[in-house]
């Protein structure tokens, strides 16, 4: 893709509603925009739903708030398992090197 249509792209408007509010975002990838609306729409409703508030601030940040749980505790997953994928990776190097070094003495 050029760079011409990529600022084109960049410069594309969608319009979502997020908790019964009309909100014009801008992105490359309108599709994704609007997955990411209704996620968020969804955990204030829940949020909402949950403690009866009726505040939207309050239930934007308490989803927030949420949000940012469920990310920390997938990053926190993806990282031990990263850190577990390298180290065998580290280990099967090691016995690479070990096979590679026997057949060059023997």
């Amino acid at each position: 893709m050029g760079q011409a249509q990529t600022a084109q792209k960049a410069n594309d408007s969608i319009r979502v509603e997020i908790y019964d509010q009309g909100y014009t975002l801008r992105g490359t990838d309108p599709d994704h925009i609007v997955k990411l609306a209704e996620y968020v729409d969804l955990k204030m409703r829940a949020v909402a739903e949950k403690t009866s508030t009726v505040d939207s601030l309050r239930v934007a940040v308490l989803a927030a708030l949420n949000i940012a749980d469920e990310y920390h505790l997938l990053k926190k997953k993806y990282d031990s398992i990263a850190d577990t994928y390298l180290r065998r990776a580290n280990s099967l190097s090691g016995m690479l090197d070990e096979i590679i070094d026997d057949r060059k003495i023997g």
